[in-house]
């Protein structure tokens, strides 16, 4: 059982671990943004790195569905890994275009997996798609773009 608390027992009230396919391990990185879709998981597949989470209802709309910027922040979240699994260099990449279709809902319960095809990633370019499956039917469709950015300067003391 999992807990809302702050500690064993300090304001507790049980709600049952979501359950997550075999293979799949916690998300531990991320900024403050993508770690509230938590819990996140992460498979390594051969040469790609499948994300996965399980929709309760912090993550639905008043339709009772997925919202639809959670979604596109979950495969935002898979390009990047994806993207920086070949990178060349230390320097992080950053997404300058995304586009994405909304092919069907997810719903409450659903356990939904990211899944990316890396076409090109260059010194500066990094170039991807991503697809969302709850089950075989697919949720999202998304393209993207990352750029490498210049190196930021270091402050003039």
């Amino acid at each position: 059982m999992a807990t809302n608390g702050t500690g064993p027992g300090v304001g507790v009230s049980a709600v049952p671990a979501p359950e997550v396919p075999e293979g799949f391990v916690p998300v531990e990185r991320g900024g403050p943004f993508f770690m509230a879709l938590a819990p996140v998981y992460r498979r390594r597949d051969d040469e790609a790195v499948v994300l996965g989470l399980r929709i309760d209802h912090r993550h639905a709309n008043s339709h009772g569905n997925a919202h639809g910027g959670m979604l596109v922040t979950l495969a935002d979240g898979a390009l990047y890994d994806n993207l920086m699994l070949r990178r060349t260099s230390e320097q992080q990449m950053v997404t300058v275009n995304l586009s994405v279709d909304f092919i069907s809902a997810a719903r409450v319960g659903d356990w939904l997996e990211a899944h990316v095809h890396v076409h090109r990633r260059g010194q500066l370019l990094g170039f991807a798609d991503c697809v969302l499956r709850a089950g075989s039917r697919v949720v999202l469709r998304a393209s993207a773009t990352f750029v490498q950015p210049p190196a930021r300067a270091e402050a003039v003391a």
